[in-house]
């Protein structure tokens, strides 16, 4: 579960995000929209404990990112927008170092990566260099290492970005099944086609500020959520 409680975040004296506040439950997936520039990124940010905020808290399954950030990242893994991975390392190495970070005992770290390569239909690659890949093919490396590690929570920037047809399906697989096993998938996306069918709530944020959130039948009605989210960007 992540509790994210009246959370500020200024750059001087603009305020990124503006008392953001709301919850993500076990066992859902939950989308978060708005245009660039609105605060989607500052916020996945700050809940994984790469930026600061200014007021609030944030707690990763009752523990506060702020005052126990290390016990927090160990419930979470994280997929940012743009996988930033060791190009020089063979994707084998890069999995097995995240592992390694997370203490996942050999057998599982094995059984995982075995699985998650065959799902992405990357098993072949494995002891390619990261620097070889395309930019889908890194994609997938990245969420094969925050796979691995079997985390309780994930929390993914534009997860699907460079993924074909194919790996965007299966993703999306992955995620209905380790919300059915109770965790909590927290993630943001241009794809609103995609969000509607996949996620169980959903928040749209503008300039920094809230300005919608509930269950996705609430939040959209009888109208696509790509019109509602048109409407109140207005």
């Amino acid at each position: 579960m992540i509790e994210i409680k009246n959370v500020t975040k200024k750059y001087g004296d603009k305020k990124a995000l503006k008392d953001i506040t709301f919850n993500v439950e076990d066992g859902e997936i939950f989308a978060f929209i708005g245009h660039n520039g609105a605060g989607k990124t500052t916020l996945i940010k700050a809940i994984t404990g790469i930026h600061d905020f200014d007021e609030g808290d944030i707690l990763i399954n009752g523990k506060s990112i702020k005052t126990a950030p290390i016990a927090c990242k160990k419930e979470m893994a994280y997929v940012p927008d743009n996988p930033e991975l060791y190009e020089n390392m063979k994707a084998a190495d890069f999995i097995n170092f995240i592992c390694d970070m997370y203490e996942v005992p050999q057998d599982v770290r094995e059984k995982n990566i075995k699985k998650y390569a065959q799902i992405f239909e990357i098993e072949q690659n494995l002891g390619d260099e990261i620097s070889s890949f395309s930019h889908g093919m890194k994609q997938k490396v990245a969420l094969i290492a925050a796979l691995a590690h079997d985390p309780k929570v994930l929390i993914m920037d534009e997860p699907f970005v460079g993924l074909d047809p194919k790996a965007v399906f299966d993703m999306k697989e992955v995620m209905k099944k380790m919300v059915k096993e109770g965790k909590t998938i927290f993630f943001s996306t241009h794809i609103l086609d995609v969000a509607e069918k996949l996620c169980t709530r959903v928040a749209i944020i503008k300039k920094g500020e809230l300005i919608k959130v509930g269950s996705m039948r609430a939040v959209k009605g009888d109208k696509s959520l790509e019109k509602i989210f048109l409407e109140l960007e207005k």
